[in-house]
């Protein structure tokens, strides 16, 4: 959960980067139509926990200050909307699909659709900008309900991207992130059916004083030739991709309705590092999805080594409204979270074996604020020394600290004159 105060517009965020995008966009819109005493809570639905925090949330909100109203909106609110509409604390729903319309903050209580720009964002430090730039699924994985909160997938053309990624650049952006549901399926639904590597192409040809365009999580099986070529030749393009794994087993993927198999995942992080030996990989991870036995899990485990995983986001399943996976024959809940506490282990021993490995390294880092950075596989450096958020310097590692790495920078000697 994130909230931050804008004025007279707070807005309180759950769930994924592109909820923080858009909560962004919320924001500026509210202020800019000027509503007073407002907090939106922007919800989420991947877990039954997100969803049971986002409603403690609003509870507490209202609590604390009873006459302030409570906007509501989010892939929760849309999927369990009688839910969120029974609470006496909720003062207004905001359907998913217009919360980012700048008519549904100048009129609130109307449906007129006037669209908006993509979303973007700058980060906290002013340092990373986030691009939408899609939004929606056309998949139907049997345990996920977030077609269900925003729709099928909808891409921004490119042309509106790069006008977009320009503003940023100009805003003072070193480096762009481009964020989405489905972000391997961008494209799809556009004239001419580019794809997600023409747009990095495109978006790194347009903007040469751009020092960094990063990805959010990809679908490796949807990841097209031209995205893997500019993994190769662009070096402006992080060595740094989430993958959207869910499982190491082959059954369980298959009943997860996954279009990937294990062989596929493995064969893609080979063929990426080899094009890209320096190459960071994530990964998203369900354990304890139902009917999965000791073999199942035992199979995502090697899949850390097998793919060469460093970051690892683990949830324990739990069954969403309406998804077939819900009803199939469930593995206990405490055996699905002793199954992530396990996998979120060896997680955190491969990203300590990662760092470990940067001992001595010269990296080059993104400096945000409070003398932390990201190096270009977006691990974490911090260092000692006056720099301002935004400056890009070179470091070499010298330690190790609370799990993230230690440099000094870099003084390269003046050339003999």
């Amino acid at each position: 959960m994130s909230g931050e105060a804008a004025g007279a517009v707070e807005v309180v965020t759950f769930g994924c980067r592109l909820n923080l995008v858009e909560s962004d966009a919320m924001r500026g819109l509210a202020v800019a139509a000027g509503q007073a005493d407002l907090t939106i809570v922007n919800t989420c639905a991947v877990t039954a926990e997100a969803s049971r925090q986002a409603r403690q949330a609003i509870r507490r909100l209202k609590r604390e200050r009873p006459g302030r109203a409570i906007a509501v909106t989010g892939c929760a609110s849309e999927i369990e909307a009688a839910a969120y509409s029974r609470m006496p604390e909720v003062d207004r729903i905001v359907p998913n699909g217009l919360k980012t319309m700048a008519d549904t903050w100048r009129r609130l209580g109307h449906q007129d659709r006037t669209p908006a720009a993509p979303a973007a964002s700058p980060e906290t430090g002013h340092t990373r900008g986030f691009l939408e730039i899609q939004n929606g699924c056309d998949h139907r994985c049997t345990f996920c309900v977030i077609p269900f909160g925003r729709g099928v997938s909808r891409s921004v053309p490119v042309a509106a991207l790069v006008a977009k990624a320009r503003v940023l650049v100009e805003a003072g952006m070193r480096e762009i992130v481009l964020t989405g549901v489905d972000l391997t399926s961008y494209g799809g639904d556009l004239g001419g059916r580019p794809t997600l590597g023409n747009l990095v192409q495109t978006l790194l040809g347009a903007l040469p004083a751009l020092p960094r365009l990063r990805l959010s999580s990809i679908d490796c099986i949807e990841a097209d030739l031209a995205l893997l070529a500019a993994l190769r030749d662009e070096e402006r393009l992080m060595p740094h991709l989430h993958l959207s794994l869910q499982s190491g087993s082959d059954l369980i993927l298959k009943r997860m309705k996954r279009r990937h198999t294990r062989a596929d995942a493995v064969t893609f992080c080979r063929e990426a590092r080899r094009l890209r030996p320096d190459i960071v990989f994530g990964a998203d991870f369900i354990t304890g999805f139902p009917t999965e036995t000791d073999d199942h899990f035992a199979d995502t485990l090697k899949m850390v080594e097998d793919c060469g995983l460093t970051h690892l986001h683990v949830f324990p399943y739990s069954p969403r409204p309406n998804t077939p996976a819900a009803r199939m024959p469930q593995v206990p809940r405490d055996i699905a979270k002793t199954r992530a506490a396990q996998l979120r282990d060896l997680g955190d021993a491969a990203a300590a074996h990662h760092r470990q490995r940067q001992l001595g390294r010269r990296l080059t880092l993104l400096m945000e604020r409070g003398g932390k950075g990201r190096a270009a596989d977006f691990t974490i450096l911090r260092i000692d020394a006056p720099v301002q958020a935004g400056d890009v310097l070179d470091v070499v590692v010298t330690a190790i600290e609370d799990g993230a790495l230690i440099g000094s920078p870099v003084i390269d000697p003046l050339p003999n004159p």
